[in-house]
């Protein structure tokens, strides 16, 4: 698994108290465990400014606002029996990079400056609400969606679980 990083060029000084790199790579390889997802991947995840997010919502979904995460999946995913999301392999080999083979599943935009508003608004750490985000958008990437209530109720229940599985609460 491999998690290419961009930080932008003037992220706050010491957002985080803890190892924000070895905890970005110990929720990506968490969820991607969680869900069975044994291929080997790449993600990109970019740490931005809520004017840098508001930019690429804007440019991509249509939103001129600021939010705290985006997600970009570069797979498509099918329900085989109507209730089950899941990754069918394709033949092309634009899904992976021609280098290393792994697939390429996706891109993460995270604001910075939305993870330490929202912990505080939420009650909760910052180390909490950065793993939060990140299980989220990794579940996106996995074809994980909340379009309805249903899959709303469906999606934060698997957000909690797996959290829970990393022994991250809204305690920590």
């Amino acid at each position: 698994m491999t998690v290419l990083l961009t930080e932008w060029d003037e992220a706050p000084e010491g957002w985080a108290d803890f190892d924000e790199k070895k905890l970005l790579d110990e929720v990506v390889s968490g969820a991607l465990r969680a869900e069975g997802f044994e291929e080997n991947v790449q993600v990109s995840v970019t740490f931005t400014d809520e004017e840098g997010i508001r930019e690429a919502n804007r440019s991509f979904r249509g939103m001129d606002a600021p939010t705290d995460v985006l997600s970009f999946p570069m797979l498509e995913f099918e329900k085989e029996d109507g209730s089950d999301t899941e990754w069918i392999p394709a033949k092309d080999s634009m899904d992976f990079d021609p280098d290393t083979g792994e697939l390429l599943l996706g891109d993460i935009v995270l604001c910075i400056p939305r993870v330490l508003a929202q912990a505080r608004e939420y009650g909760h750490s910052v180390k909490r609400e950065y793993a939060f985000l990140l299980v989220h958008s990794m579940l996106h990437l996995m074809g994980w969606a909340h379009m309805t209530p249903d899959e709303r109720e469906a999606m934060e229940a698997r957000q909690r679980e797996i959290l829970s599985e990393m022994g991250i609460t809204r305690e920590v």
